[in-house]
């Protein structure tokens, strides 16, 4: 497939306050162990449900493989813990989803400039 990290772009809703987030803040996130942003406000991840830049972005930013990822979400489903993040089929359907949902983050692998979703930065 060859998408690498940098062909991964982290998106939020434009109501989001942060412009940078912390891995390990995106990892606590995506692992459900976390629901909010570092300014307090509430997070609500989203994935795409399989493909290249998927199986990327939980590898270089959650530190599983896509079964892995699932295999821990139902655990937390299961414990009554959370919900699964929505999964999407195509970029543009979980970039729509993104900028209607305050608090929604998640990831695609490029992104246009009418696309109403904001960048962020991810830092060490």
């Amino acid at each position: 497939s060859g998408a690498r990290a940098q062909d991964v772009v982290l998106i939020a809703n434009m109501g989001v306050q942060i412009s940078e987030i912390k891995d390990a803040d995106l990892r606590a996130i995506f692992r459900g162990e976390k629901t909010r942003f570092a300014d307090g406000s509430h997070a609500v991840p989203v994935t795409l449900k399989g493909g290249p830049v998927h199986e990327v972005f939980l590898k270089s930013h959650v530190g599983e493989s896509p079964e892995e990822f699932r295999s821990e979400w139902r655990k937390v489903v299961f414990t009554g813990q959370g919900a699964m993040p929505k999964a999407f089929d195509s970029e543009s359907a979980l970039i729509e989803y993104v900028a209607a949902t305050p608090g929604a983050v998640g990831y695609v692998s490029r992104i246009s400039p009418q696309d109403r979703v904001k960048v962020l930065a991810a830092v060490k």
